[in-house]
């Protein structure tokens, strides 16, 4: 009771101190203000409770020069993803589960010891945070003394109600003198300004959510409920969760939790962007594990995107290196997740049909998994006229619609230019062709392939390695001299020593990347001898894993055009071919051997091309599609599709770390 009377009495004397010093309007007598005043300071030495924004405390403000970093001992570290609800269920494993708001603010953690805040530090990138604390007394809710002696380490949120982000967010800057984008960028800039005075009347609170250290003295010291709950005896604020039993929970009932949680963040006022499900039992989330990225102990369900009204204004068309037009669509600016979004690609003209979308209509945009931004839906419907354009925007050719059908049937329909010599297609085969993934010689730009283009000095790929005839030409333009073709014509001649999976990508043929360039590698032996009669032949390149008819049909194809045959030889004599190393096939024997695996979501040691390299060097076959013939699937964040496909099919799931310590 005495805590929560000095709570209420706080409150009450901040709202009699912000009447009398800055409305000139007293609510209360002088002395009515100082009994209260008087019964909290006694409050407060009783109990040893005192919160930040006490009317006791001569608020300590210094500001620093700049954030002390603070490593930490136990690594503050995220969980992994997730939007599905089944695989919460399927991750509860029977034992019992918190099921919590994931408020959406600042990782913020607070050390105690002999009853005082001592540090307060922010999550940084898990291993090492900046020092906060001189920014705490502007916290409204976080207690600087507590009646507990012993070391307590707490983690939680710090954050600012959504309604006082609404009446600030117009009133306050950010360092770039804008007005703030979102309330979780106010809580930051706020929480992590150098100087204290910025951080007042920033209505910035914080709530925890874990107990690193200490409270081993509650009833059940194994239970991460239990500590949260002995905390609010502490003085500390309660994020809301509910305790629940692992065992038989349906999808209906946890979908029930979630939306209760829901309705009470929006009560109260609390931002979130999800819901985090995590054991209850202390121990066993110690058991589960981590990775470098997360914890293995929970999982934080993502609500499904949010979708914002905009205005269609255009659709700009743009030709690709291989003929098709891709369209994408140009709308008044939206915010999303603290960025500008006005532009979005419209796949193809089967979903503009579908969306019925023409300038001018309402549309609804998101940002798909919060890193893509996507046309969700046309709220002016019925308005639709053909807008293909009859003739190619960059060279004037007749447009031409394509259809074909995808994998699960549909049909898709797509606008393409036939003109082989259009610019922009043959720009974009040469910025391909200098790629760093094909030949990689810096200095090729797209800017700089185009002007050497227009100025007639590039015809074939062959002629790069012969600009040394310009020379006196390229050194005279603008921004070009002697060092800068120096520059150039020595990464031109690095790039000579290749080999058969560089050159293969840089011819390319549509659907031959280096993940298939790689598999072509080690089935011809790095013979590009070999690879060419085969393509030329009959040979079916359908028998090779995740080589489908389509591809088949590429190759044979590419190969069948004389000019393309002409210069897959031709261009051979400009190179030295490196010797394949079969060393680095790993001979062996290792669990992965001759299985097929795939890989989904973004990896925190590999690229895509590089999951895919090491696949193959174990002398497994990586895949692009979940079936029923994939052995593993190697999910990383955000995965999608693929993730549900393989629970489906009950193909053995690994994270990346359990990867690497399978091949270690």
């Amino acid at each position: 009771m005495s805590v929560k009377r000095i709570k209420n009495l706080v409150k009450q004397l901040n709202e009699y101190r912000h009447a009398y010093y800055n409305q000139d309007a007293p609510l209360v007598s002088d002395a009515e203000y100082d009994r209260l005043f008087d019964e909290l300071k006694e409050l407060e030495e009783q109990t040893g409770f005192i919160l930040s924004n006490s009317p006791t405390q001569t608020v300590g403000y210094y500001p620093v020069s700049e954030l002390a970093k603070v490593t930490h001992p136990i690594p503050l570290l995220s969980l992994e993803k997730t939007k599905l609800i089944s695989e919460l269920l399927d991750f509860m494993k029977g034992q019992e589960v918190l099921f919590m708001l994931k408020l959406d603010g600042l990782t913020t953690k607070l050390i105690y010891e002999d009853g005082r805040l001592i540090q307060a530090s922010t999550r940084g990138d898990g291993e090492v945070g900046e020092d906060i604390t001189h920014n705490i007394p502007a916290f409204l809710n976080v207690p600087l003394t507590i009646p507990h002696k012993e070391r307590l380490v707490i983690t939680g949120e710090s954050f600012i109600p959504t309604n006082d982000f609404e009446r600030l967010k117009d009133t306050l800057r950010d360092g770039n003198g804008k007005p703030y984008k979102n309330g979780r960028n106010f809580a930051s800039g706020s929480v992590r300004s150098l100087d204290p005075k910025n951080c007042i009347g920033r209505c910035v609170r914080f709530l925890p959510f874990n107990v690193l250290e200490g409270m081993e003295d509650v009833p059940f010291p194994d239970s991460r409920a239990c500590k949260l709950e002995g905390l609010t005896h502490l003085g500390f604020g309660y994020c809301p969760f509910f305790s629940i039993s692992g065992t038989g929970l349906s999808k209906e009932y946890a979908e029930k939790f979630i939306q209760e949680l829901v309705s009470t963040a929006a009560n109260l006022h609390l931002p979130i962007d999800g819901i985090v499900m995590i054991f209850d039992s202390l121990s066993y989330s110690k058991s589960c594990g981590k990775t470098g990225h997360h914890y293995k102990d929970g999982l934080a369900y993502k609500f499904e995107d949010d979708t914002y009204e905009t205005f269609l204004r255009e659709i700009e068309w743009t030709p690709t290196r291989f003929g098709e037009i891709a369209p994408v669509g140009i709308f008044d600016t939206v915010e999303i997740d603290g960025c500008d979004v006005s532009r979005a690609s419209l796949h193809n003209l089967t979903f503009i049909k579908n969306l019925e979308l023409v300038p001018g209509c309402r549309i609804l945009v998101s940002k798909r998994n919060m890193i893509i931004p996507h046309i969700e839906d046309n709220l002016d419907r019925g308005r639709y006229t053909d807008i293909t354009p009859p003739v190619c925007p960059c060279c004037g050719s007749k447009t031409r619609t394509y259809s074909r059908k995808t994998s699960d049937g549909r049909t898709v329909e797509t606008l393409h230019c036939d003109n082989p010599q259009c610019d922009s297609q043959i720009t974009r085969r040469f910025v391909h062709f200098a790629s760093k993934k094909a030949m990689n010689i810096e200095g090729l730009s797209e800017a700089t392939l185009e002007k050497f283009l227009n100025l007639g000095y590039l015809h074939s790929f062959q002629d790069i390695y012969h600009l040394e005839e310009h020379r006196e030409d390229i050194v005279a333009l603008d921004g070009y001299g002697e060092k800068s073709f120096d520059r150039l014509w020595e990464s031109i001649n690095a790039s000579r020593r290749t080999s058969f999976v560089r050159y293969l990508v840089s011819m390319d043929i549509p659907m031959i990347g280096r993940t298939k360039s790689r598999i072509l590698d080690t089935v011809f032996s790095g013979n590009l001898t070999a690879f060419e009669q085969a393509a030329v032949g009959d040979y079916d390149f359908t028998q090779l894993e995740d080589f489908g008819e389509i591809l088949n049909h590429n190759i044979h194809s590419w190969f069948a055009d004389e000019a393309n045959l002409d210069l897959w030889k031709n261009l051979q004599n400009e190179f030295t071919f490196e010797q394949r190393k079969e060393e680095t096939i790993m001979t062996k024997e290792n669990k992965f051997t001759g299985c097929t695996i795939v890989a989904t979501g973004k990896l925190e040691h590999f690229t895509r091309d590089g999951i895919n390299d090491k696949i193959l060097e174990l002398g497994a076959k990586p895949g692009s599609s979940v079936t029923k013939k994939t052995d593993y699937l190697i999910c990383g964040e955000k995965a999608g599709s693929k993730l549900a496909k393989a629970q489906s099919l009950g193909i053995p799931i690994l994270t990346e770390a359990e990867f690497l310590e399978m091949i270690a």
